[in-house]
C-alpha cells in the first residue's frame, strides 16, 4: 500500500470521527485548543489502536484464508462505507453534548473506530508496514477531529452528512480498488 492510498484510507477511516467532531464543537459554546486536543487525542489514538488490534487478528488467520484475501478486504471496506454513507444520507438526528469526560470519549472513541478494526484485519493480507500506517492515520484522524471541532463551532452540522458520504465512497473505492488489483484487472 503506497502512501497516496494509506491517505486516502487515512481520511476515509477519520470521517466518523470528523463528524462526531463537528457536532461536539457544535454543542460547545466556547471552544479551546485544549478542547479540540483533547478530542483529537481520543479519536486519533483509538483510530490507531484499533488497526493495530485487526491486524493482530487477521495475522492469526491470514494462513487459512490467503486466498480470499482480497474478498475479504473487498466485502469488509464495502461495507463499512455502505454503513457511513447510509448514515450519512439518514434524517434521524444525533444529540451531541460538549461533555469531554472518559466515558463519553471512550465511548465515542470505540463507536467511531470499529471500522478502523476491520481495515486492521485486512492490513495481515496487504503488504502494510504496521507501525507506520497506524501511526499515519492515527495522526491524520487526530487533525482533521481537532479541526472539527473548530469547524462545527463556527458552521454548525451543514458538513456533517456531507463528510460522512465522502469517507463512506472513499472506503468503497479502496476496497474496490484492492479486489481489482489483485484480480489484474488494474
Amino acid at each position: 500500500m503506497g502512501l497516496l492510498e494509506l491517505f486516502i484510507l487515512a481520511v476515509g477511516l477519520s470521517m466518523d470521527a470528523f463528524a462526531v467532531s463537528v457536532c461536539k464543537g457544535l454543542a460547545m459554546p466556547k471552544i479551546s485548543l485544549k478542547k479540540a486536543a483533547i478530542v483529537g487525542a481520543w479519536f486519533g489514538g483509538f483510530q490507531a489502536l484499533m488497526p493495530s488490534l485487526g491486524y493482530l487478528l487477521g495475522y492469526q488467520f491470514r494462513d487459512k484464508i490467503t486466498a480470499i484475501d482480497h474478498w475479504i478486504a473487498f466485502v469488509l471496506l464495502a461495507v463499512i462505507g455502505a454503513g457511513m454513507i447510509k448514515e450519512a444520507c439518514s434524517k434521524e438526528e444525533e444529540n451531541e453534548d460538549e461533555r469531554l469526560d472518559v466515558r463519553t470519549m471512550f465511548l465515542l472513541a470505540v463507536a467511531t473506530s470499529i471500522d478502523a478494526l476491520a481495515v486492521g484485519i485486512t492490513f495481515a493480507f496487504l503488504e502494510v508496514h504496521l507501525v507506520a500506517a497506524v501511526s499515519f492515520i492515527g495522526v491524520t484522524t487526530f487533525i482533521i477531529s481537532a479541526l472539527g471541532v473548530k469547524i462545527g463551532n463556527v458552521f454548525g452540522t451543514r458538513y456533517k452528512s456531507k463528510a460522512e458520504l465522502a469517507g463512506g465512497v472513499i472506503l468503497i473505492l479502496l476496497g474496490t480498488k484492492i479486489l481489482l488489483e489483485h484480480l489484474g484487472i488494474l
